[in-house]
């Protein structure tokens, strides 16, 4: 009968060639060292058996990993548990963390995902595997909040932290924090989100904080300056971020770049994308999609083009709508672009009629005449709306003035009169 290793080796041979005879090998080698470490057998022979069942759990996850089978990848973590009843604390927390790591190859697993990990974490509870279950709640938050399952999410937080303030684990303190933080700033609830990163802040100002939760930090800091327009502070957080995150080859250093990208747009400065775009860390990033996407963007609003910008966020819907920080201060962007371009439009003119407006900005009559109501009333131009007529009057800033003494002396005397 062939050894564990040789099985191994076979089924390492004929992986991509014939991966359901891989599979069959796989599982033979997992049945018959589950046997052995749960045997009498000798010290030597028991470790060998977990050297083994932990290669053949790790080269079946690969295998279901290939073939983008989030069921089978699910069925492997469960199988796990044998062998993680067997062996040290630590390992255990390795070998699943590198399990679960599979799934970011698979499209669409969110669902398999969460499943997965609210077995293991009743499983982890069952065995008294306090640390594991933590870790494991951390990630199902953080899956939670992707979905935008924010209540669900809220509820895990809340449960986390009352256990977590008992052990006094900085760390993972400081880790459910910044996710609180995040969960709070998608319900929209910006001062509990402010709140949570200032203890997240605190937690971590008290331990060594490794560079990707620095990162993090970082980046969740920017992303509350942005809410409150202070686009200059906020982008160098992204900056920083970004520099952390490309060093270590993070995925997440991509969302840094676009962020950075949207803080210059917002800041009246479009021509600083091309520039920030030719520096050596955002070269690799330069013609995916996503950094097109806020090139087409910057260069829209650099020419105060209306329909460019328009057209961008169909050509771009994916990569545009799908990130709620884009989306919200896109729609602020689109706002400030349509006040840009209807100034435009009637800076040459004293009078001006609205259809004429609204069909050289391609908006609807109604919207546009809403929209410069609202900007006479924020006193971005001086003027008034003639109904009747259907047409804008424009003042000049003295003309203005002069109307506004008239109105105030029509007023002051009819006080007096009645």
């Amino acid at each position: 009968m062939a050894s564990t290793q040789d099985l191994l080796k076979q089924a390492a041979d004929i992986a991509s060639s014939d991966p359901k005879r891989a599979e069959e090998l796989y599982k033979q080698i997992l049945d018959s060292t589950a046997s052995t470490s749960n045997g009498s057998a000798v010290n030597a022979d028991k470790e060998q058996s977990l050297r083994d069942q932990e290669s053949a759990l790790i080269k079946l996850a690969e295998l279901y990993r290939d073939q983008k089978d989030a069921s089978g990848l699910a069925q492997v973590i469960t199988l796990s548990r044998s062998f993680m009843s067997s062996t040290a604390k630590a390992k255990t927390a390795k070998l699943i963390r590198t399990l679960l790591n599979y799934f970011n190859s698979i499209p669409n697993s969110r669902q398999t995902q969460i499943d997965v990990l609210t077995d293991n974490i009743e499983w982890s509870k069952r065995e008294k595997r306090i640390f594991l279950k933590h870790s494991l709640e951390i990630r199902l938050v953080s899956l939670q909040l992707e979905a935008l399952q924010y209540k669900l999410a809220l509820t895990r937080i809340d449960a986390l932290l009352t256990e977590l303030k008992r052990l006094d684990d900085k760390m993972i303190l400081t880790e459910v924090h910044l996710l609180e933080s995040r969960v709070y700033r998608g319900i929209g609830n910006l001062s509990k989100s402010k709140a949570a990163f200032t203890s997240a802040r605190t937690a971590a100002n008290s331990i060594y904080c490794p560079p990707h939760l620095q990162a993090a930090l970082a980046l969740q800091s920017g992303v509350l300056h942005a809410e409150d327009e202070d686009y200059t502070t906020a982008t160098s957080y992204f900056y920083e971020t970004f520099e952390n995150m490309s060093s270590q080859d993070d995925p997440a250093a991509l969302n840094a770049l676009k962020y950075m990208l949207l803080c210059k747009v917002m800041l009246n400065m479009p021509e600083d994308v091309t520039s920030l775009l030719s520096i050596k860390l955002a070269v690799k990033y330069a013609q995916l999609r996503e950094i097109e996407s806020m090139r087409t963007i910057a260069l829209a609003h650099q020419n105060r083009n209306l329909s460019d910008f328009e057209k961008a966020l169909r050509d771009y819907k994916d990569e545009l709508s799908s990130d709620p920080t884009i989306r919200s201060h896109l729609a602020a962007l689109y706002d400030t672009l349509l006040q840009q371009n209807l100034l435009r439009i009637v800076e040459p003119y004293s009078v001006v009629e609205i259809d004429y407006v609204a069909k050289q900005v391609g908006q609807g009559r109604q919207d546009v005449e809403a929209k410069l109501s609202q900007m006479i009333l924020d006193k971005v131009f001086h003027g008034v709306l003639d109904q009747g007529r259907g047409c804008l009057i424009v003042f000049d800033e003295l003309e203005a003035d002069q109307v506004s003494k008239v109105v105030d002396s029509l007023y002051a005397k009819t006080v007096k009169i009645a």
